[in-house]
């Protein structure tokens, strides 16, 4: 009975052999073996069709002789057409999706190492400009020159060149609120000093836009950064360009008189925090992107990083929100010169907490409008 089977299988296996000799066309299983170099024969094939015909405890004893056949027929055939080979291309392709799934990152730019460390470079600069720009408002606001400039153009202009210029601009300023209730005498040497610093910040971002601008458009041309990444980046741009209008937005409420005839001019609280509030925004979220650029994250499945991704969120959360709201709570403290209402610490004045903190209706407005509430927040916060 065993030999009867055999001499079945052989005469099959000899089939098959002619078949390929004649160049035809043999599917079994959904394996074919045609003239197509990207196709592939696998004895595992002849293996399992066999196991058919022979029962389990001699299949391993016909996958060896099947086996032989085949590596027989490729010795002494070896340029034969019916034969397909591997294709080195094909392979290569399917190495580098398995080392791309083995490593399982989620890349933002595609490109290649070299197009990943210039698009991280470009970011981190890109933050960096952002935090000088912070600084810089943060000097205009100390030395009061942030309403030196009574207009405003999305693009800009040259500052005064020639003394008939400068003459022009302060006579601008002179009509301000500030001008008659603050600096009133003010030599044109002295508004010259504040006009440079508020023209230095408005021109510095400016240029941080046409800086972001232009690698922007050149990495999109060159197709470094993915859908994804492109989004985001374009929501940043935005938020960056919205930032001037913020700005003016800002210093336009300065310009105008005060209710009170014996109150100083001075910007909103409201918007001057809405100004810095947007700039944190736009720098943490520069910072953030450009750190998902040269360290990818990881995919979901790796527990070690989703467990240690936990422990630092545990704790980096809550010290971003505490941060973010002392900064925000220092916009109010320098909208609405709480600074210079009690100018002691740890006490504020003779007493740790003052008696009109909640003198205000509704009670809302005390943490935004009234001095003693805004710098006692500030004073717990830190």
């Amino acid at each position: 009975m065993m030999e009867s089977r055999l001499i079945s299988v052989f005469r099959k296996t000899k089939n098959i052999v002619n078949q390929i000799s004649s160049n035809s066309r043999l599917s079994t299983s959904g394996v074919c073996i045609s003239n197509e170099p990207s196709l592939l024969i696998h004895s595992k094939t002849y293996s399992s069709f066999s196991s058919n015909l022979i029962p389990a405890s001699q299949t391993s004893i016909i996958r060896s002789l099947s086996n032989l056949g085949f590596k027989a027929f490729r010795r002494h055939y070896p340029n034969h057409k019916g034969f397909c080979r591997p294709s080195f291309r094909n392979l290569s392709t399917a190495a580098a999706a398995s080392t791309k799934k083995k490593d399982g990152l989620r890349l933002l730019v595609t490109a290649g190492p070299r197009a990943q460390k210039l698009v991280g470079i470009w970011l981190f600069g890109s933050a960096a400009w952002v935090f000088s720009m912070v600084v810089l408002g943060g000097m205009t606001r100390l030395t009061r020159s942030g309403l030196s400039m009574t207009d405003w153009k999305f693009t800009g202009r040259l500052p005064p060149l020639t003394d008939e210029d400068w003459l022009v601009e302060f006579e601008k300023y002179k009509q301000s609120p500030e001008y008659k209730r603050v600096n009133k005498g003010m030599s044109i040497d002295d508004f010259k000093f504040i006009y440079w610093m508020e023209y230095a910040h408005r021109m510095w971002g400016r240029a941080l836009g046409i800086m972001f601008a232009l690698p922007f458009s050149y990495f999109l041309r060159k197709g470094y950064i993915t859908l994804q990444l492109g989004l985001r980046l374009s929501g940043l741009f935005a938020l960056g360009a919205g930032q001037g209008l913020i700005g003016w937005w800002m210093v336009k409420s300065g310009l105008e008189d005060p209710a009170s005839e014996y109150a100083q001019p001075r910007v909103s609280p409201y918007r001057l925090a809405a100004h810095l509030t947007s700039a944190f925004v736009i720098y943490s979220g520069l910072f953030w992107t450009a750190l998902s650029v040269v360290m990818p994250e990881p995919p979901a499945e790796s527990v070690a990083w989703v467990k240690g991704a936990a422990k630092v969120k545990r704790l980096a959360f809550p010290v971003s929100i505490l941060v973010g709201i002392t900064a925000v709570s220092g916009a109010f403290v320098a909208g609405n010169d709480a600074g210079r209402a009690f100018n002691t610490f740890p006490k504020m004045g003779d007493t740790w907490v003052p008696e009109d903190i909640f003198n205000m209706k509704p009670l809302l407005r005390n943490f935004f409008e009234n001095t003693s509430t805004v710098q006692e927040s500030t004073y717990e916060m830190k």
